[in-house]
């Protein structure tokens, strides 16, 4: 088994944990909460005894193997540093930091104590996009990326009634392109690698995160068009476009539904049967890498999370998005 600890006891959490209870050898043992009222009234959900409002005792505890980050962007290096310091593997949400300095000082801590760390962006892993990677020879010469992924915010209500909450506080490291393009990003580069060059525009809130953006990025043969929004919803399906045909993917962030259009008018569905619990697949991916003794993932690599972390900080700077970690 392998023992896990969670810092955040958020809906994020929740589903994490609907989830990865489901993977053998997965065992939630331990339970962070800045109050103990509220880490024992999430602990006692999930008939855990061993609750703490230290994260430092948290980490040096000796109880858990693992832990699964989930608190506000801002947090996560500090914390992630944190554990794998005390020889933890984590599994960091996504963005796994702040920016790419951030990033380097985590990928150079897990290097040096020598355990695993991921991010957990859960649409790579995912059957269905294991299905569009497996069928892209089929569409020819790629020639365009585009993905939407457009969904207005439940705390954009409060925003617009004046209270900024964290969702659109910079100071947390948030904002549409940090919680939502990503989403957009990474599946992008897991495909195609690094691009040329970035253009990307942006809504700017008064808080001073965005609200809303788009990218056009240049590769040698291609080009990828990324639209994203937490203040408005969009209906469209994303798709790669080749010479050869098209590939139609549902949603982005989880894709569900896979088809392959070809020139000749002739349709191929690629759907792929999966889980609905979606973040299974990291769950059952990151187990299976510190029981394999390995220190890093194939699929969300250091170089995926890297090369996305460059993209959304050039973007961000583009756009005028400037969070306090960045000042550090």
């Amino acid at each position: 088994m392998v023992r896990f600890g969670i810092v955040g006891t958020n809906w994020i959490t929740e589903r994490f944990l609907k989830a990865a209870l489901q993977v053998e050898d997965f065992q939630l043992t331990a339970v962070y909460s800045r109050t103990e009222e509220k880490a024992k009234e999430f602990a006692g959900k999930y008939g855990v005894e061993r609750t703490f409002t230290d994260l430092k005792e948290m980490a040096a505890s000796g109880e858990i193997d693992a832990v699964y980050i989930a608190s506000p962007n801002s947090l996560h290096a500090e914390q992630a540093t944190l554990f794998m310091n005390n020889n933890v593997h984590v599994l960091c949400e996504k963005p796994i930091a702040s920016n790419t300095k951030e990033l380097k000082s985590l990928i150079a801590a897990a290097r040096k104590n020598n355990v695993l760390l991921m991010e957990a962006l859960k649409s790579t892993f995912m059957p269905n996009f294991l299905a569009v990677k497996e069928n892209l020879h089929k569409i020819g010469q790629v020639r365009r990326y585009f993905a939407s992924y457009c969904q207005y915010s439940s705390r954009y209500d409060a925003y617009r009634q004046g209270t900024v909450l964290n969702a659109f506080n910079p100071d947390f490291s948030n904002g549409s392109l940090m919680d939502i393009g990503i989403y957009c990003v990474y599946p992008l580069v897991a495909l195609f690698g690094k691009p040329e060059e970035i253009k990307a525009a942006g809504y700017m809130l008064e808080s001073g995160v965005d609200g809303e953006g788009s990218m056009v990025l240049k590769y040698p043969d291609m080009d990828a068009v990324i639209m994203y929004s937490k203040i408005a919803d969009s209906s469209l399906p994303s798709e790669i476009q080749g010479e050869e045909g098209n590939i139609v993917i549902d949603r982005i962030s989880a894709p569900e539904k896979v088809e392959l259009h070809y020139r000749s008018g002739e349709r191929e569905d690629l759907t792929q049967d999966q889980l609905s619990d979606s973040m299974y697949y990291e769950a059952k991916e990151f187990i299976h890498l510190v029981q394999a003794g390995k220190t890093e993932s194939d699929i969300n690599s250091y170089a995926n999370s890297m090369i996305t972390m460059e993209i959304i900080e050039e973007a961000r700077r583009q756009i005028g998005v400037v969070y306090p970690a960045d000042r550090n």
